[in-house]
């Protein structure tokens, strides 16, 4: 690890050089591309070329989708598992050995030895890593009956179930009657689980994710929300029979994801329910490809207090005094040939209960003086160029902005976000076996006011940046 708070040309110098070569790697590599033929799993089952179902894997193309909206089944003898040979091997496992380094300006540390003071500083680690493993299993277990299984663990080894689900598909031979249940993924056009940047600091979606500062150092004190979170609950999905309308509605548990009525306010979470509808349309225009346009919602509710503890601990599943929240957004998909373009406006919106943690049945009296119940917009632009099945190149931009701040007291950009996201993905092989990738990312975020300096008292930016060198496979 390197502490300094100084330095900056020299590490100015070494991020240059980096970057550069990987610019000359990238024009190498342009030189060097094959044809792609396919990823594991469904690949092996149906014997079709990746590039059916990925424009860049693991980024879904509209026949990709498609096939995903019909519960992974093409309609023929191979989408039942008794047809399948013997040797058929439904799995797939993928982990991501890497390179990276992590900067963070601002950071606060303790001051030279034999000092009782704080200063900040930028904080640099860097070196060899890897990722968690996802162990991905799914497909049929019937015409008709599908499911999704996805054993996760953490660097350390560490497992969960990111997804566990099945799924009735064609109800009534109708492609408008599919229900799911389990946890799964929320029917979000743009997929954070096919995300297609791995770093720490891009591998997510911030406005996915954003809640509300109650002031500098302070973050939000009560409930764990994510939109990109896989969730636990039932989900109606329904679809013309070309994909081109799609329309969903769900009933999820108020976990954020989490079992045994496990939630981030504490583990106090409650017993409502909250729902999530999303409706998109797609089009042809001209020769430039399938564009798409649709529109989102989120109305949550999280508890502000337990109604029982157990040693001052909650128990879980006994919050009450329910407070809403809720996220909502348009989204475009505009493809032009080789480039697409994914717009995204974000809104946003907490009870002020809950952006300031306090119990309701304190009434208004228990709120901080001059709180207000938070509110902000986001936008997403994304682009991806698809040179070939081989090779695609990223770039992404996200902002978000504090339209109303918790307190009167905070400064009006408090929490504002920008974030900045940009490499490429290399395949120098995809087949029915196996999946391999080079990947390489820079991402970069600004977290405004979020930081009270100890030497002047004032809030400060935090800056946190990501350079990832990855390999990432899956077999």
């Amino acid at each position: 690890m390197d502490v300094r708070g100084n330095g900056v040309n020299r590490s100015r110098f070494r991020l240059g050089t980096t970057l550069f070569g990987s610019v000359a790697l990238l024009v190498v590599l342009l030189f060097a591309c094959d044809s792609a033929s396919a990823i594991p799993a469904f690949a092996r089952k149906y014997g079709m070329p990746c590039s059916s179902c990925h424009e860049a894997w693991p980024k879904l193309s509209p026949f990709g989708q498609q096939f995903k909206d019909n519960g992974y089944q093409l309609g023929n003898d191979r989408d039942a598992p008794i047809f399948q040979s013997p040797a058929y091997w439904p799995i797939a496992l993928r982990i991501t050995p890497n390179w990276h380094m992590e900067r963070n300006q601002n950071t606060v540390v303790d001051g030279p030895a034999g000092s009782d003071t704080q200063v900040t500083a930028t904080v640099t680690t860097r070196g060899f890593d890897y990722t968690g493993m996802d162990l991905l299993t799914a497909g049929t277990l019937a015409k008709n009956f599908s499911f999704l299984l996805v054993p996760s663990s953490d660097e350390t080894g560490a497992f969960h179930f990111e997804s566990a689900n099945v799924r009735f598909d064609n109800l009534f031979g109708s492609t408008w009657a599919n229900i799911k249940v389990g946890k799964f993924e929320l029917d979000n056009l743009l997929s954070e689980k096919r995300i297609v940047t791995l770093s720490a600091n891009g591998g997510f979606y911030q406005n996915y994710h954003f809640q509300p500062w109650l002031a500098p150092n302070q973050p939000s004190p009560t409930y764990v929300f994510g939109l990109g979170d896989n969730q636990l609950g039932i989900e109606w999905m329904g679809h013309s029979k070309n994909d081109r309308t799609r329309v969903s509605a769900s009933l999820l548990q108020g976990t954020d994801g989490n079992p045994d009525f496990q939630a981030g306010s504490g583990g106090a979470a409650g017993r409502a329910y909250e729902g999530y509808i999303a409706a998109s349309q797609a089009f042809e225009v001209g020769s430039l490809g399938l564009q798409r346009v649709g529109g989102f919602a989120y109305f949550g509710q999280a508890p502000t207090y337990p109604q029982y503890t157990q040693g001052g601990a909650p128990i879980f599943g006994t919050g009450i005094g329910n407070k809403p929240y809720y996220r909502a957004g348009f989204i475009g998909m505009w493809y032009f040939k080789k480039l697409d373009v994914t717009t995204m406006y974000f809104y946003g919106h907490d009870n002020v209960f809950l952006a300031t943690g306090t119990p309701s049945n304190l009434g208004t009296d228990g709120l901080p003086e001059g709180a207000h119940a938070p509110s902000w917009n986001g936008a997403l632009i994304e682009t991806h160029y698809t040179w070939s099945p081989q090779l695609i190149l990223i770039n992404r931009y996200e902002l978000i902005r504090m339209k109303q701040q918790t307190l009167d007291t905070n400064p009006g950009d408090l929490g504002n976000v920008d974030a900045l996201t940009f490499g490429f993905r290399y395949y120098p092989f995809i087949n029915t076996r196996a999946g391999f990738a080079f990947h390489n990312e820079y991402s970069i975020v600004w977290n405004r006011k979020v930081q009270i300096s100890p030497t002047t008292g004032l809030p400060i930016d935090l800056t946190s940046s990501s350079l990832f060198f990855g390999i990432d496979f899956a077999f």
